[in-house]
């Protein structure tokens, strides 16, 4: 059997949703009334049902987002909306909260959360033991370690392709919690990763000052789709519930165009296309067109470059040009005769910060700004407002999704029949009674008869293929034909959503063991149901939440792959050849009355964050 990959798309609400699927997304994943991370998300379950009876026309999947950390009094409500939404046909849940698992449920598919940190092969098979169909893995892991994890069990794997990183490993991040109790882990994450902070050593020292020193770029591995396939990834997912419909539209169309090319020049004939329909364009996709902070393959392969996105948290966009030079209240910019009026540029002044205006009107290749400010010629400018871009992108006919189908009219001894066939094997017959005329001149108006058949109109599908086989030269009124046409079409659509087949999992409880039996705060365990899942599989000790039991001014905030040694190139083990003199530790992040310490292991060659009254050893470097 074939092996499906899937493009999975986010969806902020019901329209979102379908401009996904339009756009040629496999599948997408949408936030329920509670328990999303993303806390300003939600949607009705109303509204998810509808989204599920788009998707499903065209054979798509929606999954729906309950990844944040539950308390013992929403378990119940929790469970209730569950089974509202195996009512309504969603076909899994991405899930955190180990309760989760333990709860008597309907037989709906399970999927394990990015946010349940799915970065070592033995607990993602512990997971596949446990009932989970699916894990998202962690964006920190490498082509070699997925390959690993793949070969280890035969879960699905799902992996981010593009959108916004988590400095933090996902799960794990604290910060948002400890500086005003809004917690990530409960959808209210305050992005303290986006704000900007001074470095200083532990001579106290400002080594850098107001730089965005944890705000990382945005994550693109769309290249290295053949290599994670190979590795054993079936479903590629784009960050972004919070995202407009240009970025969802853009990603997805780039994308779906990017894995279509390589399923048709794959010759291993492993592989195909997770949904149906055709989709078509009227404008070209680039990532650098919508909201990006620059791209970053992060670890994929290894760990290599910079990938810190230091001088501002923003967009930056599509890189234009150099600025040549002010020229009176313009700016003369390289590839200036490619601006639009309305548009937004971008640049880093003179203090290294994010600067940015809006062009008023581009005039024989020179930009009037709406405020002149002084750029240094040379400065690099990007356009990360695209108005003509948006304005094609955001009408409701630049992404359109089709089903293939062939028709078949043919003559009854009653009058005439319509068979429409859709490019999955599904059909429709309609039959109409009516007397048997031929037409005037006995002249063929079968054309005529094709033309208004070729019709589709607003439907999902196009007609592909129409074959008329008459005896005689008969003669139908186009009314009827139409008719036939809208019946037909009605028909089938009603036919494929009675066709979809819901893949289904009755959870069975399980005991096998867990690979730790002690767990720290974080394992997330919010509840006694989670803790009860974790006993019954042999843990013996269970560290609260640390929304539970947070230790103000002394806990570690955050465990992160991403090293502002690194980033300085002051790493002792992937720069020693270049780093010059070492830094005195510990180094401190301050904004404002928040300070932080940094906390290096080499070894696992992460950084940890701890708040500023936290007291640890600084390691040494001297293992290798």
């Amino acid at each position: 059997m074939k092996k499906k990959i899937e493009i999975l798309a986010p969806a902020k609400d019901l329209i979102h949703g379908m401009a996904a699927i339009n756009s040629g997304a496999d599948a997408v994943y949408i936030g329920a009334p509670q328990f999303g991370a993303r806390s300003n998300a939600t949607n009705s379950i109303e509204d998810v049902a509808k989204l599920v009876e788009y998707a499903h026309l065209f054979n798509a999947q929606v999954f729906v987002v309950i990844n944040t950390i539950l308390y013992d009094n929403e378990l119940e409500t929790c469970r209730q909306m569950i089974y509202q939404l195996y009512d309504i046909g969603v076909d899994a849940l991405i899930v955190q909260d180990m309760a989760i698992m333990e709860m008597e449920l309907p037989p709906i598919v399970l999927h394990a959360s990015t946010q349940a940190n799915n970065r070592n092969a033995d607990k993602i098979k512990f997971l596949k033991d446990a009932g989970m169909k699916r894990v998202v893995l962690a964006r920190e892991l490498n082509l070699h370690q997925i390959k690993q994890i793949s070969e280890a069990s035969d879960v699905e794997l799902e992996f981010f392709v593009t959108g916004a990183l988590c400095v933090s490993f996902s799960g794990n991040c604290y910060m948002s919690v400890a500086n005003g109790e809004r917690s990530a882990n409960r959808g209210s994450c305050a992005q303290n990763c986006r704000l900007p902070y001074n470095l200083i050593d532990g001579n106290g020292e400002t080594l850098i000052k107001n730089s965005h020193l944890l705000s990382i770029k945005d994550f693109d591995v769309s290249d290295q789709i053949p290599n994670l396939v190979e590795a054993g990834v079936v479903s590629f997912k784009i960050e972004g519930r919070l995202k407009d419909i240009v970025y969802v539209k853009n990603n997805v169309s780039y994308l779906r165009q990017k894995l279509d090319a390589f399923l048709e020049n794959d010759t291993s004939g492993k592989y195909e296309k997770a949904s149906s329909g055709k989709c078509t364009f009227t404008f070209d996709s680039a990532l650098n067109k919508s909201f990006n902070r620059g791209y970053t393959d992060y670890f994929v392969n290894e760990r290599h470059q910079a990938i810190g996105s230091w001088e501002s948290p923003k967009s930056k966009g599509q890189y234009i040009g150099k600025l040549i030079k002010t020229s009176g209240n313009a700016y003369e910019i390289e590839n200036g005769e490619f601006l639009n009026n309305g548009d937004g540029l971008c640049f880093i002044n003179e203090n290294n910060e994010a600067d940015g205006i809006y062009v008023n009107k581009v005039e024989n290749g020179l930009a009037y700004p709406n405020v002149l400010k002084e750029i240094k010629p040379g400065t690099f400018i990007y356009r990360n407002n695209d108005t003509a871009f948006i304005k094609i992108v955001e009408r409701e006919d630049s992404a359109v999704r089709k089903i293939s189908t062939t028709l078949l009219l043919i003559e009854t001894k009653t009058g005439f029949e319509l068979i429409a066939t859709d490019e999955d094997g599904n059909a429709s017959t309609v039959n109409l009674v009516h007397p048997k005329e031929q037409t005037k001149n006995n002249e063929s108006i079968a054309e005529n008869f094709k033309i208004n058949l070729a019709k589709t109109g607003f439907t999902p599908y196009t007609a592909d293929e129409i074959t008329i086989m008459f005896t005689e030269n008969w003669f139908l009124p186009i009314s009827k034909i139409n008719e036939m046409r809208r019946t037909a079409f009605e028909q089938l659509s009603e036919i494929r959503l009675d066709n979809y087949k819901r893949h289904e999992h009755q959870l069975v409880k399980t005991s096998h063991p867990y690979p730790e039996t002690k767990l720290d705060f974080m394992y997330n365990v919010s509840n006694k149901m989670a803790r009860k899942f974790y006993e019954r599989h042999g843990v013996t000790e269970i560290e609260k939440a640390f929304e539970l039991q947070w230790d103000p001014g002394k806990s570690r905030v955050m465990t992160t792959k991403y090293c502002i040694k690194y980033e300085l190139e002051k790493c002792p083990i992937h720069q020693k050849d270049k780093m010059g003199e070492k830094l005195k530790e510990p180094l401190v992040l301050k904004q404002g009355e928040l300070e932080y310490k940094l906390k290096f292991k080499c070894k696992p060659c992460e950084m940890e964050i701890w708040e500023k009254d936290a007291e640890f050893e600084i390691e040494e470097d001297h293992f290798h």
